[in-house]
């Protein structure tokens, strides 16, 4: 029987092509799967396999891989977990970050009086306060309107160059950046909500003054309406200086992860 194969191709080389882009995609997949807006839950899993699939094709005829077919099995176990590491630790200082609406939303809205209104978070799926999931689509939609997506994903091809697959990594580096981000993340929430959660004390404090000054008046009935309709005058007033926090947050979120994927390279 004659062996039915394709011109110029035969299995082993089929084989060593599968693995190339099975290593090549790894970095790629880890950050798609671990990364804000495109964990969100409105986007498929198979869509972002299949977009880390599109993108790997691109490149991983380029990238320099080790032989791994004459790799032993540990050594190649390694290489996975190094690759996946990269990927996820990029994804989730990106997601550190991008917890800088949900945290000033929640505290926002804990002052309002809104703890109670809860609807679904579109990064994580749960149920979150309305205001940090308002917060939260404004800063994706302005992160996505700065290309800050495209910035991503052009960052974590060009750190194939230079922290190619099977390099050592330096993840006490990596960890340390991500404390970096950390910081960042409660300084940056606390500066989007002080304008609002201050105006919301001055209100309180003059609800207090009036409720001692009079007794028998209503505390809810009076002070709850006032804080509702006070919440939405001061976000609407505060939205530009809020706009421009998002947007340096973005520049903020590429020059971490430079940072992150520079740091994982041992001197």
């Amino acid at each position: 029987m004659n062996e039915v194969s394709i011109p110029g191709l035969n299995l082993f080389n089929l084989y060593q092509y599968i693995l190339i882009f099975f290593f090549a995609s790894l970095r790629i997949s880890a950050l798609l799967l671990s990364a804000p807006f495109f964990s969100t839950g409105f986007i498929p899993l198979q869509i972002r396999i299949i977009l880390g699939v599109c993108v790997t094709t691109f490149i991983f005829l380029e990238i320099k891989i080790p032989n791994v077919i004459d790799m032993n099995a540990f050594k190649m176990i390694i290489i996975i977990l190094s690759e996946i590491g990269i990927g996820l630790s990029v994804g989730l200082v990106l997601s550190i970050l991008f917890s800088v609406a949900s945290v000033a939303g929640e505290k926002i809205a804990s002052t309002a009086g809104l703890s109670m209104a809860n609807m679904i978070d579109p990064q994580s799926g749960g149920q979150t306060l309305v205001i940090s999931t308002v917060l939260s689509l404004f800063l994706i939609s302005i992160f996505l309107s700065l290309d800050g997506h495209l910035y991503i994903i052009k960052m974590i091809i060009e750190s194939y160059v230079y922290l190619p697959i099977g390099a050592s990594l330096n993840f006490l580096e990596i960890s340390n950046v991500g404390i970096i981000a950390f910081e960042k993340m409660l300084y940056l929430s606390s500066l989007v909500m002080l304008p609002v959660v201050g105006g919301m004390l001055l209100i309180n404090i003059a609800g207090g003054i009036i409720t001692r000054s009079a007794p028998t008046l209503n505390l809810f009935s009076f002070i709850f309406p006032i804080t509702l309709i006070s919440v939405f005058i001061f976000l609407f007033l505060a939205l530009g200086s809020i706009g421009n926090a998002f947007s340096d947050l973005t520049a903020l979120c590429i020059n971490i992860i430079d940072n992150v994927l520079h740091s994982g390279i041992v001197e």
